[in-house]
């Protein structure tokens, strides 16, 4: 399925066929319209990411098609293209006044229409993901910003005043607030101050657009927290541009911090399992063994339908689990023969100490759960706390799983690995009591689906060498 849908429309067949297969390379449903009635008619019944228009065409005119697009609730965040022979300022100007995005001549169609439809479809996007709080006790105001915000492609929710704006806020997230200073019941200097205390949205940008031009008003909100104050009576395509504007830097900023919070999770991931390598090396038979829970574990998350985000951090809880092992003295870690009950109560330990290690770092939050409850059983009766069924994490249930079936099937000092047939006959048997039973079926799932795998690259390794040989 496309991912998105573009509207062509111009009265030259040759036209809309030279526009369509320079942007053919974009994956989009591409429709034709013959004239601007056409093209008006099918933008209102069918879904659009985009209409490309010439100006010059019988009926209805690329212009006026642009303001019918514009004027209708259904049409007016369409973005528009326009593409003609005429290009001198004034046309120009008439294409953006009527509400186009873009204003491109069709001599330079080949040079420019591809990397302009990419631009314009991205910002589109960019824009539908965004939601615009409008709070001001004038309903023409909040009513003109809304449409206009809307016609930009916007989501929008409005309130009369900042108590209305704070209760709304209790539902609803928005990316960005715009607020009236002077309102009955909250005024926007508390409305701000209450935004920029509440944790959970005081990242959104607060802009503030009032009649009053005093500078002690302007200086008075920058200095509580708002990032642009615009005078009333304002062009509402001023707004639209501040806003864009706004959202694009706080955009860019907030990618960049992820970036640099996932480059930090980075090298402590790398740092811990340099450590646990460490750890594990002192021990012959542990060797590979967190690597091995994390893969088992990745591909049980996996097949749960999470996302790529989710399959990641659960990963990492993987190979993390026995982080808390660092903590515990060799002798009795490495201790071949039987452990007695007060080293079985060091060893006990380990989850406590584990979670205590990583809790400082607010990126593995996630996986806390999995490093402290990969040794509780489903029936109460692990450690360290004795959770009981549902109680104890999903995710700490698929590890248990996955560290039972790779302890099983690893020498250890006081025995020999397990053949996997017995390993899963073990599994089976402590389902409900040990062991989760629907973590069991997605280890099951998990083990069939591994080994499928590994039997067609088997397959395709020998096709390949009897090829070659």
């Amino acid at each position: 399925m496309s991912s998105s849908r573009i509207l062509i429309v111009d009265d030259s067949a040759v036209f809309r066929k030279s526009i369509k297969k320079i942007i053919e390379s974009i994956d989009a449903e591409i429709v034709l319209a013959n004239d601007g009635q056409e093209g008006l008619h099918l933008a209102q019944s069918v879904s659009f990411d985009l209409v490309i228009s010439d100006i010059e065409m019988p009926i209805l005119n690329g212009i006026d098609l642009c303001h019918k697009l514009k004027n209708d609730p259904i049409t007016q965040a369409i973005p528009v293209i326009i593409v003609s022979s005429f290009d001198s300022n004034s046309d120009v100007d008439r294409g953006f006044q009527a509400g186009a995005s873009a204003y491109i001549s069709k001599r330079e169609l080949k040079l420019n229409l591809l990397e302009t439809v990419k631009n314009v479809l991205s910002k589109s996007k960019f824009k539908r993901k965004r939601l615009i709080m409008v709070v001001d006790d004038s309903t023409v105001i909040r009513q003109v910003v809304e449409n206009g915000l809307a016609r930009a492609g916007f989501k929008v929710v409005s309130a009369e005043n900042g108590r209305l704006a704070l209760n709304l806020l209790e539902t609803v997230r928005p990316d960005l607030i715009i607020s009236d200073i002077e309102m009955p019941e909250m005024d926007g200097f508390k409305f701000c101050e209450a935004v920029h205390a509440d944790s959970t949205i005081s990242m959104a940008p607060f802009v503030v657009m009032s009649s009053r031009t005093d500078r002690s008003y302007m200086s008075r909100m920058v200095e509580i927290g708002a990032a642009a104050y615009i005078c009333k009576p304002f062009n509402i395509d001023e707004l639209v541009i501040l806003i864009e504007k706004i959202l694009s830097d706080q955009f860019l900023l907030l990618l960049k911090e992820k970036e640099r919070l996932e480059s930090e999770q980075h090298l402590i991931v790398g740092s811990i399992a340099s450590l646990i390598a460490a750890l594990e090396a002192r021990d012959k038979y542990t060797k590979g063994h967190s690597e091995s829970v994390g893969r088992i574990v990745s591909g049980m998350v996996a097949i749960t339908g999470a996302s790529r985000k989710e399959v990641e951090t659960a990963t990492i809880g993987g190979r993390l689990h026995d982080i808390g092992k660092i903590g515990i003295r060799d002798e009795v870690l490495l201790k071949p023969g039987r452990l007695s009950a007060e080293e079985f109560s060091l060893i006990q330990q380990h989850p406590v100490i584990g979670a205590n290690i990583l809790k400082s770092i607010p990126s593995f939050s996630d996986i806390l759960p999995i490093v402290l409850s990969h040794h509780e059983r489903i029936d109460g009766k692990g450690y360290p706390h004795g959770l009981k069924g549902d109680r104890i994490h999903l995710w700490s249930r698929m590890t248990a799983v996955a560290d039972t079936y790779d302890a099983l099937t690893s020498d250890r000092p006081y025995r020999r690995g397990m053949s996997h047939e017995k390993a899963m006959q073990i599994i089976e048997d402590v389902r409900g009591t040990q062991l989760c039973p629907d973590c069991v079926d997605l280890f099951f799932r998990w083990i069939e689906q591994d080994r499928a795998k590994a039997s067609e690259s088997s397959r395709i390794l020998s096709y390949s060498q009897a090829v070659y040989a």
